[in-house]
């Protein structure tokens, strides 16, 4: 069974990849795309099933392990955990089915997708508050609240420029949403690392209800 670091390492593993795969998609599209007025998702269906989908499904990865990490954690409880499997569910989501062409009225597809993103974009800071809020994982907590905030204060500013802003300067109001939240991810997997094996939560312990420990021992 995987260690809580050894989680912590495989979504740390995952979010560098996603940032990667982001930065070679970016590279990759078409001079007219322009990134301070298009999203991501606006980035990502111009290039179907290209590097930034792959991204979004490694992000996804990132925050599922998470999942299993924390509830090894003497002080998490499933509602810190809950948000960060909203999250990843809402990744994948939003990465198999994408959203319109820019320009082109929204269909159903495109409004699963919208809705599955905000998911994703509410769940990581509330996700990264409750953390906090419990001190699950010690010394991050200072971080986590600073991060939940500030991706809270984006979203307000994304939603701001997808309605009365004529979407102004969207596009750069959700790369910096999105390079705040892998950030939060980020401080939860190296906290979770950092634990190493010598401080793992009960569920790791031997004599832990969850564990039969080996006769003899």
């Amino acid at each position: 069974m995987p260690t809580t670091r050894n989680l912590g390492l495989v979504a740390l593993g995952a979010i560098a990849l996603a940032a990667l795969l982001t930065v070679i998609g970016h590279l990759e599209v078409d001079d007219d795309l322009n990134p301070w007025s298009l999203t991501v998702s606006d980035f990502a269906v111009s290039d179907r099933g290209g590097v930034i989908d792959v991204a979004m499904v490694a992000l996804a990865v990132a925050a599922a392990v998470l999942v299993p990490a924390l509830r090894r954690v003497r002080r998490s409880r499933a509602v810190c955990e809950l948000p960060l499997a909203a999250a990843a569910g809402g990744l994948l989501l939003a990465a198999v089915v994408p959203t319109n062409e820019p320009g082109l009225p929204m269909d159903a597809a495109a409004y699963l997708h919208r809705y599955a993103s905000v998911v994703t974009f509410v769940a990581l800071p509330v996700g990264g508050w409750l953390l906090a809020r419990r001190d699950a994982l010690p010394g991050t907590a200072p971080w986590l609240r600073a991060l939940a905030l500030v991706s809270l204060a984006l979203a307000g500013a994304m939603i701001w420029s997808a309605y009365p802003g004529d979407r102004l300067l969207i596009g750069l109001a959700e790369r910096l949403l999105i390079l705040v939240e892998v950030g939060l991810l980020a401080v939860v997997a190296t906290a979770l690392v950092r634990r190493g094996p010598g401080s793992a939560g009960p569920a790791d312990r031997p004599g832990h209800p969850g564990v039969t420990p080996a006769r003899g021992a």
